[in-house]
């Protein structure tokens, strides 16, 4: 351009011939008069380079998808969910005729400052990922700490399946014991089957390796079939899918009202269950949500062939006499379990006909199987103490 400024003022300026220049320099003739009416009606700004962009694009995104996906942005933002270009396009169907592209979506959210550009990552090719191929094939769980308003801590146990990242429990608790993890388990199981495997890490509630022996949620998944793993000491790596699902489930609780209760804790992890599961998308299951992959396939089960059994937990409390009753084949059953622990509270297990009674710390009180011809069970020791009874008389 300094050339044809050049040229064209030496005609303007200088009277020199324009035939003559055009021979004389590389320029087109065309071009060059171009230039020259140019510069006789707007003056030298005319020769100033001027933008190349084009003054209408057919396939320009309207503005009003525009502001759609920029209001779903905010609004997913705000409530603490994944805010991310493929979930606003979930989102964005049924509001808008003609949906873009992730990559459009990505470039909108740019343009506006929305998304900070990352570095680039190692490739998802050199990745070594594992994925359970059906539902209920292997269950994760973990516990991690949050705070309540008055900053007192408090622990949410998490349990979710691999294969459909389906959240099967979310409980809060004061602290999560023996007993917590296992009824959270059982409730589980009641509403989706039971797993084939079931994978934590080595905290006391869900390992007894580190005192020789075995905690009540490893005894039950012995008995109910269900191979128990244990992930390597300080590798959390292990358990990443329930690791990754604490920091989402901590983004949504972070932008709700402080809880001021376990109670109130609870309705906010259920309402997150809920959205997770049914109304999420979930990039790593191609868009789908949680509960849809979990009914696309047929379900895992436990390698040991049982028959069908009905699960039931109940919390009950001892009577004066260490007693309680259980209802089974619509009729009441009443057992002795403990004259010690008269008065506390326990956990019953109910499988079928098979009873075990737990207390708080998770210590099996009594196990038996109910006789359906009698109303009063008979009395006995719980078998661990008739085990240990019988260990003394060989030895004396």
């Amino acid at each position: 351009m300094q050339l044809a400024r050049f040229l064209v003022e030496a005609v303007v300026l200088g009277k020199q011939s324009p035939n003559q220049l055009v021979r004389e320099h590389p320029i087109s003739r065309s071009w060059f008069y171009e230039l020259l009416a140019r510069y006789r009606r707007d003056g030298p700004a005319a020769l100033e380079p001027g933008s190349h962009r084009p003054t209408s694009c057919p396939h320009q995104v309207d503005q009003a998808v525009v502001d759609a996906i920029l209001e779903l942005r905010a609004q997913l933002s705000a409530a603490g969910l994944d805010a991310g270009p493929q979930t606003i396009l979930h989102h964005l169907a049924g509001r808008v005729d003609k949906i873009p592209s992730r990559v459009t979506v990505w470039r909108i959210l740019k343009r506006q400052g929305l998304i900070t550009p990352e570095p680039h990552k190692r490739p998802k090719a050199s990745f070594v990922r594992f994925e359970a191929e059906l539902p209920n094939e292997l269950w994760q769980t973990d516990a991690t700490e949050w705070h309540l308003a008055d900053s007192s801590k408090v622990e949410i146990l998490n349990l979710i399946d691999d294969h459909s990242r389906l959240c099967l429990a979310s409980v809060a608790f004061p602290t999560v014991k023996a007993a917590d993890a296992l009824h959270s388990f059982y409730s589980a199981v009641e509403e989706y089957g039971a797993p084939a495997r079931f994978l934590s890490d080595n905290a006391a509630v869900f390992s007894g390796k580190s005192r020789r022996g075995r905690v009540a949620l490893e005894s039950e998944l012995d008995h109910l079939g269900i191979q128990c793993v244990h992930s390597t000491p300080y590798h959390p790596q292990t358990c990443g899918k329930v690791e990754r699902f604490h920091q989402t489930l901590k983004l949504f609780l972070a932008k709700q009202a402080p809880a001021e209760s376990l109670a109130h804790l609870q309705l906010q992890l259920d309402a997150f269950r809920s959205i997770y599961n049914q109304q999420r998308p979930h990039r790593a299951l191609d868009g789908r949500t949680p509960l849809q992959a979990f009914h696309a396939r047929l379900k895992a089960s436990p390698s040991l062939t049982q028959p069908t059994v009905d699960y039931r937990i109940r919390r009950d409390r001892l009577d004066a006499d260490g007693r309680v009753t259980l209802r089974y084949l619509s009729r009441l059953r009443h057992f002795h379990v403990s004259y010690k622990h008269r008065g506390q509270p326990v956990m019953l297990l109910v499988a079928g006909d098979h009873v075990r009674v737990l207390a708080q710390d998770g210590a099996l009180l009594r196990e038996l199987t109910l006789d359906p011809s009698r109303d009063y069970q008979r009395s006995a020791a719980p078998t661990l103490v008739r085990h240990q009874v019988r260990q003394r008389s060989a030895n004396t």
